[in-house]
């Protein structure tokens, strides 16, 4: 073999049990090409007759190569100042049932929501533009009952919609919602897949628009312990490409996720240097913006002093059922879901808080309290 050839061999490094470490020479990536890199490092040794099962845990990115792609334009700094949060959970809301709304309806529950306490409503992972609920009439609808939200509140709210598609329409999307004043764009990152997600990185850099990444289908391969991927890689890549926001599970909810997974996925998205842990290899983010981890699924007011306690405040906290489930109905939802992080926030039990707001003792009474942890 020829020198030169040898010299761009992949390299395992360190063998532990069924661990394997490798390193590559960065020679053979495309910069700024997610997908080759993927192709590379993850690509047909999953389908190869000699291996039963293979999973690729983390990855690392070396400085000059993770340099290539932008990395988030807002992160967790930008869109509290965008919001003028500093210190609290963010919150958000997905109408329920979250099909057969009809534009009109969908902005109508986004309104008692944002009245309520929410500060963002968002789209689920399976709406788009259906008949019953076209992207354009949601989009203008949805931000005209922002915009009267905020002014009766006097607070900032953003509403996450879902701008997934053919890549070329996606554009389309994102200019419409900035055309309309929106501030956040919200993609399926997975389904729509990492070279979509790269150039709406760079129209939303343009446009001044945060992204929003759903991680639907993810656990078609990070479900299984002993093949696929992780989801700490996930965030690896969505976190170098660029995204704001990423959902990373709640742990106390209704996903499968551990709390040493979701732990190591929040730490990865928000600090600068990331220590190795177990099957993880440690990152330093080079000054790239934190991504705001958002913890969804099973979501109720009652959960909330578990979920602070386990992932900070430093998170989007997301009630669907948790909120429209409520016995007085969504805006009594999303009053008792903001009562709940303030019950938390000033040191006071949830229990004795809801004995002085009526919105978070119904919600009590309908889904309990947590002491998962």
């Amino acid at each position: 073999m020829r020198p030169r050839i040898g010299s761009l061999m992949a390299k395992a490094y360190s063998i532990q049990g069924n661990l394997v470490k490798v390193a590559y020479p960065i020679e053979l990536f495309e910069p700024r090409n997610m997908p080759q890199i993927l192709s590379s490092v993850a690509g047909n040794i999953f389908g190869m007759k000699a291996v039963q099962n293979v999973r690729l845990e983390d990855l690392r990115w070396p400085r000059k190569l993770l340099h290539s792609f932008r990395g988030p334009k807002y992160g967790i700094i930008g869109l509290r100042r965008l919001f003028k949060v500093k210190n609290r959970p963010l919150t958000a809301t997905v109408p329920k049932p979250k099909l057969g709304l009809t534009a009109r309806e969908h902005a109508e529950a986004g309104y008692e929501a944002w009245i309520g306490g929410v500060d963002l409503l968002k789209d689920d992972e399976n709406l788009s533009s259906q008949r019953f609920n076209t992207f354009e009439r949601r989009v203008k609808l949805s931000l005209r009952m922002r915009d009267k939200a905020e002014r009766e509140t006097r607070q900032v709210k953003s509403y996450l919609i879902n701008i997934t598609a053919e890549t070329k329409e996606m554009i389309r999307r994102a200019r419409l919602v900035k055309k309309a004043g929106g501030e956040i764009v919200m993609i399926d990152i997975l389904t729509s897949g990492w070279s979509s997600l790269q150039t709406m990185r760079d129209v939303c850099e343009d446009l001044g628009l945060a992204i929003h990444a759903h991680r639907a289908f993810h656990a078609a391969f990070t479900r299984n312990v002993n093949h696929g991927m992780s989801m700490l890689a996930v965030s690896d890549i969505g976190r170098a490409i660029g995204v704001d926001l990423l959902h990373i599970g709640t742990v106390v909810g209704k996903l499968e996720s551990t709390r040493e997974e979701v732990l190591a996925i929040r730490n990865n998205l928000q600090l600068q240097y990331f220590d190795a842990v177990d099957q993880a290899l440690d990152q330093d983010w080079n000054g790239f913006k934190p991504v705001f981890p958002t913890s969804s699924g099973g979501v109720h007011p009652g959960l909330v002093p578990e979920l602070i306690k386990l992932l900070g405040t430093d998170i989007v906290i997301q009630a669907g059922g948790g909120i429209w489930g409520h016995p007085l109905g969504g805006r009594a939802g999303a009053a008792a879901l903001r009562q709940s992080i303030d019950a938390v926030l000033a040191g006071i039990d949830v229990t004795e808080y809801a004995k002085k707001h009526l919105e978070l003792r119904e919600a009590i009474g309908t889904w309990g309290i947590s002491t998962y942890l």
